[in-house]
């Protein structure tokens, strides 16, 4: 197995590239760093965070399962031509067959950066980063600003 082209970078580097992938975004390190996170397991009604400079998010356990950042999932949305969040199309059949909700059979936080989802279908890859959580944060202005040209 070849690593021709493959660069790993050390620990200040990372950081330097982190703030300036931030500052490039918009966005600051309060905007993404939580102050609480809230995981609504028993309700089955998605995750909300509460972001240190005062915004609010809130994602649906089945618009997180639809956007798992892991590779796997990444690139079969990609080769779908679909978003983060959209759920894959279902194959049309005469009897649709019942597809049980999105929900997690647990949760845990991964270092300090991130949350990882333990699903219910056994899927269990995808690490959701704070940053790309709030550049998908599901509210209306996020979304709005998103959807608007530069």
């Amino acid at each position: 197995m070849s690593h021709e082209g493959i660069r790993f970078l050390t620990e200040e580097e990372q950081k330097r590239q982190d703030r300036e992938d931030r500052r490039a975004a918009g966005l600051t390190k309060q905007a993404l760093t939580p102050a609480k996170v809230k995981v609504h397991k028993t309700e089955g009604t998605g995750m909300e965070i509460e972001w240190e400079d005062g915004h609010r998010s809130h994602w649906s356990f089945a618009w997180l399962r639809s956007a798992c950042p892991c590779a796997t999932c990444v690139e079969e949305r990609q080769l779908e031509g679909r978003e983060a969040g959209v759920p894959k199309s279902k194959p049309k059949q005469l009897l649709q067959m019942y597809e049980p909700p999105a929900r997690p059979a647990s949760a845990h936080p991964v270092g300090r950066y991130a949350i990882q989802f333990n699903w219910m279908d056994g899927h269990s890859s995808g690490i959701y980063s704070w940053d790309f959580l709030r550049r998908h944060c599901q509210c209306e202005d996020c979304r709005l600003g998103r959807s608007v040209p530069n």
